[in-house]
C-alpha cells in the first residue's frame, strides 16, 4: 500500500506546475515583447530571448510550445497594452448614455498616446501592421474581432442601427481608428508637424468627440431618413 500511495504523490507532483512556471512564462512574455519591437519577429531569435529573460532555451517551447506560439502570445498581450478585453467590457457594459461611454473609450485611447514611453506592445502591433507575419489571423480571431464585436455594439446603440450594419463598421472605422493611428504612431511626427496635437490632449479630446459625434449623428439621421 505504501507503494502505491508514494506513486500517487511522485504522479501528482509531476503534474504540478513548479512555483516559478508563471513568473518565469510572464518574464519570457515580457522580454520577448521587448525583443520583437527592436527588431522584428523575423530578426528576434529564441536564444537571444531566454538570454535576456534568464532561462533556459528549451523554456519557450515548454510554457509557449514554440516561437511562433510565442510570437502569437506577444501580439495577443500587445493587443491587451491598448485596451484589455475586461476593461472594455467594463466601459460598455456600464449604464448611461453611450456617446458617454464612447468618449471613456476615447479618453483612455489618448491617454495613452500621450504618455512619454508608450509601452513595448504599440511598437510590435506597428511592426506587424507593416509586415503581417503568419499568426495574424490568430491576432484577428482572438483579440481584434471580440473586441470589434463589443464596440459594433456600442456604435449601434448611439446609431440606432443594427450592430451588423455597413454604417455601423464604417463609423467604428472613423470613431476609433484616429486614436490607435496617433498610438502607433511614432511620436516624432506628431511632435515636430502638429505639436498642437501633441501638447493639449484635453482639447484633442474635445475636438475629436465633436467631429465623432457630429458624424455618427449624420449617419444615424441619414439612415433614418431612409427607413422612413
Amino acid at each position: 500500500m505504501s507503494k502505491v500511495i508514494a506513486k500517487i504523490a511522485a504522479a501528482r507532483t509531476r503534474r504540478m506546475p513548479r512555483p516559478d512556471g508563471a513568473a518565469t512564462r510572464l518574464r519570457i512574455l515580457d522580454t520577448a515583447g521587448r525583443i520583437f519591437a527592436e527588431q522584428g519577429y523575423a530578426q528576434a531569435t529564441s536564444k537571444e530571448i531566454c538570454t535576456r529573460a534568464g532561462t533556459n532555451l528549451a523554456s519557450v517551447n515548454y510554457h509557449f510550445g514554440s516561437r511562433i506560439g510565442l510570437y502569437e502570445e506577444v501580439l495577443i498581450e500587445a493587443h491587451r497594452q491598448i485596451v484589455s478585453m475586461d476593461d472594455l467590457t467594463k466601459i460598455t457594459r456600464a449604464p448611461g448614455d453611450p456617446r458617454q461611454k464612447l468618449r471613456t473609450l476615447l479618453t483612455h485611447l489618448l491617454a495613452l498616446s500621450a504618455k512619454p514611453a508608450a509601452p513595448w506592445g504599440f511598437r510590435v502591433i506597428l511592426r506587424e501592421a507593416m509586415a503581417p507575419s503568419q499568426v495574424m489571423p490568430a491576432l484577428v480571431e482572438k483579440a481584434v474581432r471580440p473586441k470589434a464585436k463589443v464596440l459594433l455594439g456600442l456604435i449601434a446603440e448611439i446609431v440606432d442601427l443594427p450592430p451588423d450594419h455597413p454604417a455601423v463598421q464604417r463609423s467604428l472605422f472613423f470613431s476609433v481608428f484616429p486614436c490607435m493611428g496617433l498610438l502607433i504612431a511614432p511620436k516624432e511626427i506628431a511632435n515636430k508637424v502638429l505639436p498642437a496635437v501633441a501638447k493639449d490632449t484635453d482639447g484633442l479630446l474635445d475636438e475629436l468627440m465633436r467631429f465623432v459625434l457630429a458624424g455618427l449623428e449624420a449617419v444615424s439621421c441619414e439612415y433614418r431618413t431612409r427607413i422612413r
